[in-house]
């Protein structure tokens, strides 16, 4: 197995999380008073006593956690290359465990000699709900490559897998990617308690009732003197990446925090099929890209955000199906939001293209693969007018028009910013990449900012990296994330900026409310509504419907030969082969909306009675784009998770008449094609109306969120301002997907590239900056 459990994700750096353990006395361990970190979203408690003594060498630990955990890691040095895991796991009324160490990005092995390791049964125990172990841990403080301060405020860290590990029952098993992991620093300097020795020597410990109480105590110092940077940049996605690699490109010192991971093969990747080559990851296979929705290790989406987010280096172009269509002039008019200065793309879409040219012809072979869904939709169209053109070549024609579907892939891979902008800035001594590092909050003083907090004490004091004297924060942390760290950084409104102060994790970070500047922060929010019209053909290979489960480990052989050799075949592209748009007129409200549509092999959400073969079905989805009036509202629930409070989708019910109006017109065509049956709906049991109105809202999500922190020219209604500055901050921009005012016509995915191309343009120009 490859290491990411623990192995990716804490290999490397230190962090120091804004959590920090407090006391609490255990009846069922003597009355011991530990120190005790009880992270809550999975409700894992993890607890350290020591001797009284301030130099010990041992320690007594519980791991305790609900049964859904599967498994726990325990670092000690809170990084895991060279530092003691201790990880353990229920199995048959017993725990299993081990202390595990990596040497590099591979599977942790056995420590071996030294740190020992006992658990203690009369206090360890299973329940139907809980596990929970403890155990004495002997020469655990140092272990030679390193060691914790028995009596001072180390960071730590945890790890939890939700899939059990693949030998339950052997302590050396293997075990997948974990679920999830985090920083707190244990406050070792209050963990001594003068019974330690009586308990395990058979006494009954104190008579200390079991208490909760909070200390003030300080956390860890940081392991190097802080760097200030002329530019920080949160989030290395679609915008981030171009920003950062720009800014460098310019001279300026410039350093890029990820949250994630490792993603692409050049990135670390090394999540690869059993079928693969060194360099096919899931990330850099785009046949893949359907197997990113399903599974039990999904670890590349976040885990803060109720919709599909990317949380690795890339963010969603690393896991989206990365269709490419060069943004339209109207995507950035007045009419649409822009502000004036914002219509003259083509210089940006030139600058892109350079690195990232089109290809509808995605495998390397120059065949295209799996073409009957094609034929068939465009047999459908033809009926209703539309014209076939190569789409990228004609960026601004977007009314009844279809054709292959456009990719940035180059040489049957996967590109994207990563292995092109991400390259090169790190090619730049002025530059500098830190993944792994969550950043909490924006740090300022009224409008100037002074740095970001993060959990990485190696970038600068407990976490925090400052800019220099006249630099810049930009986040692009995108349309979830962005308005998150804006919440934690007093910046939105009084509601969502006060969950966040109540937060036990990052409340402290959150600037007094005399601070806060009141901006519309997840206000606005789009996303295309789509919805699924689900055909069956004699003509169409379905591909398995994308199945992961035969992908990944028993696809077809002569495709995976094809790939393996000269990255050819259907697996050299995601799954859709055609796309096509068209204008909406005659709406009530006399705006003009834009209908567009993707189609794909297989098929899902099948309703109703139609008998179908579900080798023969394909997948016709049906958006509304650019023009489209309905909005939503997002925002923080008390564990920090980001939600929709009010849904974007049909909230204004013109755009749902709009959407029944072109999704008749296909329907009505698709009666006209020899040997097509529409599957779903199943239009004897129910009717288009009632499809449309039953959908399930979230169904309907297209995950193309734009706007939370819209660009605008008042305060009152846009978060940023023509030049991507926050309002009422001096050195505090935004340049991602949060920005756009409303939907462009395509995916989001070159629109929001080209928009980075601009904006980084405009910072740089931009007077007062480094």
């Amino acid at each position: 197995m490859r290491l990411s459990v623990a192995a990716a994700a804490l290999a490397g750096l230190v962090g120091l999380a804004a959590a920090q353990s407090v006391q609490l006395c255990d009846s069922t361990v003597g009355n011991l008073c530990f120190q005790s970190n009880t992270e809550p979203v999975h409700n894992i408690s993890i607890r350290m006593v020591m001797p009284s003594s301030t130099t010990a060498t041992e320690f007594i630990g519980v791991i305790q956690a609900p049964i859904a955990v599967k498994w726990v890691g325990w670092a000690l040095g809170g990084q895991m290359i060279g530092n003691p895991l201790i990880t353990a796991w229920p199995n048959n009324g017993s725990i299993v465990f081990n202390n595990l160490r990596a040497t590099d990005y591979t599977q942790p092995l056995p420590w071996g000699s030294g740190p020992v390791i006992t658990t203690i049964a009369a206090a360890t125990s299973i329940t139907s709900t809980t596990w929970k172990w403890v155990f004495r841990c002997q020469n655990c403080t140092n272990w030679g490559t390193g060691s914790f301060d028995a009596n001072g405020t180390p960071v730590m860290a945890w790890a939890e897998g939700a899939t059990a590990v693949t030998t339950p029952s052997s302590p050396n098993s293997t075990f997948s990617q974990h679920d999830d992991f985090n920083f707190w620093a244990m406050l070792t300097n209050a963990a001594h308690d003068a019974n330690y020795d009586s308990y395990l020597n058979g006494g009954g410990g104190g008579t200390t009732t079991t208490t909760s109480t909070t200390t003030t105590s300080t956390t860890s110092t940081p392991t190097t003197a802080p760097t200030p940077y002329d530019y920080i940049v949160v989030g290395a996605g679609a915008g981030g990446i171009i920003v950062a690699d720009r800014l460098s490109a310019a001279g300026k010192k410039v350093i890029l925090l990820e949250r994630g991971g490792p993603s692409f093969s050049i990135t670390g990747g090394t999540d690869i099929p059993p079928w693969g080559n060194a360099d096919d990851t899931r990330f850099d296979v785009p046949g893949l890209f359907e197997g990113m929705f399903g599974g039990n290790n999904i670890y590349w989406w976040c885990k803060d955000v109720n919709y599909f987010a990317g949380c690795l280096i890339g963010g969603g172009t690393a896991v989206n199906a990365a269709l490419y269509y060069l943004p339209p002039e109207d995507d950035f008019s007045t009419t649409n939001g822009w502000p004036s200065g914002w219509q003259s793309i083509t210089e940006a879409k030139g600058l892109l293209t350079a690195r990232l040219p089109s290809t509808d012809t995605p495998s390397p072979d120059g065949v295209r693969y799996l073409q009957a869904p094609y034929t068939v939709g465009e047999q459908i169209l033809k009926l209703l007018g539309y014209t076939n053109t190569t789409i990228n070549s004609n960026t601004n024609f977007k009314d009844h028009v279809y054709g292959h579907s456009a990719y940035n892939f180059q040489n049957g891979k996967r590109a994207g910013p990563v292995v092109t902008y991400l390259q090169t800035a790190l090619a730049r001594s002025n530059f500098k990449f830190a993944q792994y590092t969550y950043v909490q909050s924006v740090v300022r003083n009224g409008s100037a900012i002074t740095g970001v907090q993060t959990n990485n004490t190696l970038l600068g004091p407990n976490g925090f990296i400052p800019v220099t004297a006249k630099g810049r924060v930009i986040l692009s942390a995108g349309t979830f994330g962005t308005p998150r760290l804006l919440f934690t950084s007093g910046i939105g409104p009084s509601d969502q900026i006060a969950i966040a102060q109540s937060n036990p994790t990052v409340g402290s970070q959150v600037p007094a409310s005399s601070q806060w500047i009141n901006l519309p922060v997840g206000s606005y929010v789009q996303d295309n509504p789509s919805i699924n019209l689900v055909f069956q053909h004699p003509t169409v290979d379905s591909y398995d419907n994308w199945s992961q489960e035969i992908l990944w480990t028993a696809p077809r052989a002569a495709d995976t030969a094809l790939y393996k050799s000269k990255n050819s075949g259907p697996f050299a592209s995601a799954s859709p082969v055609l796309n096509f748009w068209q204008t909406l007129g005659g709406a009530s409200d006399n705006k003009t909306r834009y209908l567009q549509g993707t189609v794909r092999p297989g098929g899902y959400g099948i309703q109703g009675n139609v008998t179908y073969d579900p080798a023969k079905l394909f997948l016709m989805t049906v958006y509304l784009s650019y023009g489209i009036t309905s909005r939503g509202r997002i925002g923080i629930d008390a564990s920090m998770k980001g939600y929709a409070i009010t849904r974007p989708w049909f909230t204004d019910p013109v755009d749902k008449v709009a959407m029944i109006q072109g999704l008749t017109s296909i329907i009505n065509a698709a009666k006209q094609v020899s040997n097509l049956t529409l599957v779903t709906p199943d239009l004897s049991s129910t009717t288009l109306q009632t499809y449309v109105d039953n959908y399930t809202p979230d169904s309907m999500c297209s995950n193309h969120w734009i706007a939370s922190c819209r660009i605008g020219t008042s305060s009152s209604t846009s978060v940023v301002d023509t030049n991507t500055k926050v309002w009422n901050t001096n050195n505090l921009f935004i340049i991602d997907a949060s920005i756009f005012p409303g939907m462009p016509m395509a995916n989001p995915h070159a629109a929001i590239m080209v928009s980075a191309e601009m904006a980084v343009k405009k910072v740089l120009a931009l007077s007062g900056g480094p």
